[in-house]
């Protein structure tokens, strides 16, 4: 078979990375469509062909630990977010936390951006490629959307902070599990309290019913303001459209524009 380019491999690993395609099964590959051949069985997978490919592309062996039971994971996590007495140390021991199977697949933690002093706080769901590559938060298509919309209300990144519930990149951008979501849960929580801002946005209906344990969906309690309980205070909070939905659905703009307004209105109240 002939020899592809370095870059168009690389391009070939990217293309599969971005389909969910996270493990190999053989060494060699198998043209399984070559004229007079019938497909042959893969080879049986090694030790080394089951790294995950963003491991093996950087040459690191994936981590031989074995997988907490997701009780003890969920156990643990409260734990270890609750000593946390900074956001500094927050994230120190979420970036030594084991206990969730995306830290394995993702190229980094992304932990936050923007001003944790700020009176606004922004989470949403899980990093996409974008932000697995630069370990901070809405920073691809959707974030240059965020920027925007921030810009109109006269805001930008000095001004808010801005998170999300799972800080690591899914596979293939897949939507966390529930089980993911919930072991990354005490983490948020007190990234949230350690912040503690006056206003709270939840980006998508995922990040509102996760924080905010609404059940109807991001249509129906978008523009609505709820509390969110930090242990010491009620902060209020706002559901509204990921950015990334926008960018599929324009015609809901008019509607995230409103939600803007409403935000703008309170921080100046």
């Amino acid at each position: 078979m002939a020899q592809i380019p370095a870059k168009a491999a690389l391009d070939l690993l990217d293309f599969y990375t971005e389909a969910g395609v996270d493990a190999l099964l053989g060494e060699e590959p198998v043209d399984h469509f070559a004229a007079g051949e019938a497909p042959s069985p893969a080879p049986r997978p090694t030790q080394t062909a089951l790294l995950p490919l963003d491991l093996e592309r950087k040459g690191r062996a994936a981590p031989q630990v074995a997988p907490l039971a997701p009780d003890e994971a969920a156990m643990a996590a409260r734990q270890a977010a609750k000593s946390a007495k900074t956001l500094d140390e927050l994230r120190t021991i979420l970036d030594r936390f084991d206990g969730c199977g995306l830290k394995a697949t993702a190229t980094q933690l992304v932990f936050a951006d923007g001003n944790p002093q700020a009176r606004l706080m922004f989470v949403g769901e899980a990093p996409g490629r974008d932000e697995d590559i630069e370990g901070l938060p809405f920073v691809g298509r959707s974030g240059k959307l965020l920027d925007r919309m921030l810009a109109a209300i006269g805001l930008d990144r000095t001004k808010v902070y801005i998170a999300n519930i799972v800080p690591w990149r899914p596979p293939g951008n897949r939507t966390p599990t529930p089980q993911e979501s919930q072991i990354c849960l005490p983490f948020i929580v007190r990234q949230i309290e350690l912040a503690d801002p006056d206003i709270l946005v939840c980006l998508g209906g995922p990040s509102a019913q996760t924080l905010l344990g609404i059940k109807d969906g991001i249509t129906k309690t978008r523009g609505r303001w709820f509390s969110f309980h930090n242990g010491a205070r009620e902060i209020r909070a706002m559901p509204t459209f990921h950015p990334a939905f926008l960018l599929r659905s324009p015609l809901q703009k008019r509607f995230a524009w409103r939600d803007f307004l409403a935000i703008k209105k309170a921080l100046a109240g």
